[in-house]
């Protein structure tokens, strides 16, 4: 159910300049690789698990947490899980 209210709002997803920056970082991205579309296929897949927590939404899948902020849509950071 959180999922779905997230994945009606995907087109919505956005990040500033030195979100994307840092997302490419924590994720090993290259640059060639824009991280809001990254972000924006790892949250539909189905494997992935989607929570909101206060105004955050999670997404948490093979590797990856994704943190989004639940009232702009802005990709706040992403980063890998060991």
């Amino acid at each position: 159910m959180e999922k779905t209210k997230l994945l009606e709002q995907l087109d919505r997803l956005h990040t500033t300049a030195l979100g994307a920056v840092r997302i490419r970082k924590n994720l090993g991205l290259g640059e060639a690789v824009d991280p809001v579309d990254w972000c924006r296929g790892q949250i539909a897949a189905p494997e992935t698990a989607v929570t909101r927590r206060g105004k955050n939404w999670y997404a948490e899948g093979a590797g990856f947490v994704i943190t989004v902020n639940a009232k702009s849509l802005t990709l706040i950071t992403a980063h890998r899980r060991k």
